[in-house]
């Protein structure tokens, strides 16, 4: 439908609720709300205001709707619900792995709440383990933050330790509903968004959906707060697209001259046609796909990981085992290796000759908000941990004349190798996404794979 006839239908439906002038307000939202007064302003398509007065128009708007309509879009306030779930759930202690959904508030956990009492995890399995372990030392209860994504994760843990069945911890989880039936997403997340309900009733783990506005909200709490005093297991609240306002994530002053969209691009320009990529789950493998097609590449040498965090270097060592004449590069990101960091021992014991894994390092988890990672830590060393796991060779570069002679030892070298590539977080705001479908990827690959 043409947007000005859109707009027309709009503005008279506002005439009708309204029953005076209109007062024009500019605020970012995915559609056209509306509103008794009020209506949010577009300008060529986009809104015209920062970020804070955006919030605060919102802020405003909250303050001043009395009566329910269906045509009003409602926001929580990070801020606000942290309040509620101190003073109403009685919770202060938070650990978790960050999501997209979830970013504004745990940007405000990470903010207000001191480290001891906010724990990032490596995965949700250990967020689950050590809510637990609070739990224990404090008779306290804890939340878990975590996405749908990392539901699998948590099972065994869920399963074998919090349930009332079992040791009756109880927690409130806290879980991004990515791929909601109905909302656009991508394809992994469409399949783990239909099946979130069925998990979490499979787990006997009792679930409702966030409410978007304060009162909500709050009962949402006490219904919860009840169910943990009363049954003494996990309770989860499943938080929708756009739940909250907008809190940015201050993030720490950057200590490198490039990012890692900079890196990658010195690494591919030094592969050949020959050599065989994964690409880990998150932003990296975006800018693969982007990189290619300045390049005016194919993309069946690389294998994206669009899901399954954790993984990558598993599935290339998969690889690398079976096509030992074909050299095979993983390229990885901190908060991925962290996750499933075991299988770097399953890496280094099997000796795999033709496996190079660089890790690409900015100690954030750059695609959910820019949480930091342990890994950002002076102290940590990727390469240190792959030369005690049996690695042949583990180095750490932090400048692009550095990676470009690393790379170049990576090649010649008999593995398994690792890069440790250090690099500043962030990506660019215009970065776009993988225009063909997984399963094309698949057999572009495998089709890849089958050339000797």
């Amino acid at each position: 439908m043409n947007k000005s006839l859109v707009i027309k239908k709009f503005l008279s439906l506002n005439k009708i609720l309204a029953g005076n002038s209109l007062n024009l307000v500019k605020f970012s939202v995915p559609a056209l709300i509306i509103q008794p007064k009020r209506w949010f302003r577009l300008e060529n398509g986009k809104n015209t205001l920062s970020v804070e007065e955006q919030i605060q128009e919102q802020k405003k708007r909250n303050e001043e709707v009395q009566d329910m309509t269906e045509l009003i879009r409602d926001f929580l306030d990070p801020a606000e619900f942290f309040k509620s779930v101190q003073t109403i759930s009685e919770i202060d202690y938070f650990c978790g792995v960050p999501d997209s959904l979830l970013k504004d508030f745990c940007a405000y956990i990470s903010t207000h709440v001191k480290k001891d009492k906010h724990i990032i995890t490596s995965n949700e399995g250990a967020a689950i383990a050590m809510a637990a372990g609070y739990h224990l030392a404090t008779g306290k209860n804890p939340m878990v933050y975590l996405q749908n994504s990392g539901l699998g994760n948590i099972v065994n843990p869920v399963m074998s330790l919090a349930v009332p069945a079992v040791y009756s911890i109880p927690m409130l989880l806290l879980i991004g509903w990515r791929g909601e039936p109905g909302k656009r997403d991508e394809p992994q997340h469409r399949v783990q968004g239909q099946s979130t309900p069925g998990i979490l009733a499979a787990l006997g783990i009792p679930f409702q959906t966030l409410p978007d506005y304060q009162e909500g909200a709050e009962q949402a709490l006490l219904t919860a707060k009840q169910y943990m005093k009363n049954a003494k297991g996990p309770y989860c609240l499943l938080v929708r697209r756009q739940t909250f306002l907008p809190f940015k994530f201050q993030r720490s002053p950057p200590k490198y001259k490039f990012n890692r969209e900079d890196a990658l691009k010195i690494v591919v320009d030094e592969l050949s046609e020959r050599d065989i990529v994964v690409g880990t789950t998150g932003m990296l493998s975006r800018e693969l796909f982007e990189y290619r097609e300045i390049k005016k590449q194919g993309h069946e040498k690389d294998f994206l990981t669009v899901g399954s965090m954790g993984h990558s270097s598993a599935i290339a060592l998969g690889i690398a085992m079976n096509k030992s004449k074909r050299e095979v590069f993983c390229l990885d990101g901190d908060g991925s290796v962290l996750m499933h960091m075991g299988t770097m021992a399953t890496i280094g014991q099997n000796e795999t000759e033709n496996f190079k894994h660089i890790i690409f390092n900015n100690g954030a988890h750059d695609s959910v908000g820019g949480q930091p990672t342990d890994a950002e830590s002076d102290t940590f060393s990727f390469a240190k941990i792959a030369l005690g796991c049996g690695y042949k060779d583990a180095f750490t570069v932090d400048s692009e004349e550095e990676i470009k002679i690393g790379i170049k030892r990576v090649k010649s070298s008999k593995g398994p190798i690792l890069m440790e590539v250090k690099c500043n977080p962030g990506h660019r705001k215009n970065l776009g996404r993988p225009t063909r479908k997984p399963i094309e990827n698949k057999s572009d690959f495998m089709h890849f794979l089958a050339i000797n």
